[in-house]
């Protein structure tokens, strides 16, 4: 994921950072506990399309 991308990039609920987990291929948002996926280098920044994460991911 490209730096500049990642520093602009933003939770699109509550406007949080994201931090990019580069083994799950997810942009995770630790306020709403939601990971996005990205695929194919393409951030997917649909609610509908984001699992929550568990608090014991958060700590990865």
């Amino acid at each position: 994921m490209d730096k500049k991308l990642l520093d602009i990039l933003a939770c699109p609920l509550c406007k949080g950072p994201l931090v990019y987990h580069e083994s799950d291929r997810e942009l995770v948002c630790r306020g709403d506990r939601l990971a996005f996926p990205v695929r194919d280098g393409v951030p997917v920044m649909l609610e509908e399309e984001a699992r929550e994460v568990s608090l014991e991911e958060l700590d990865k």
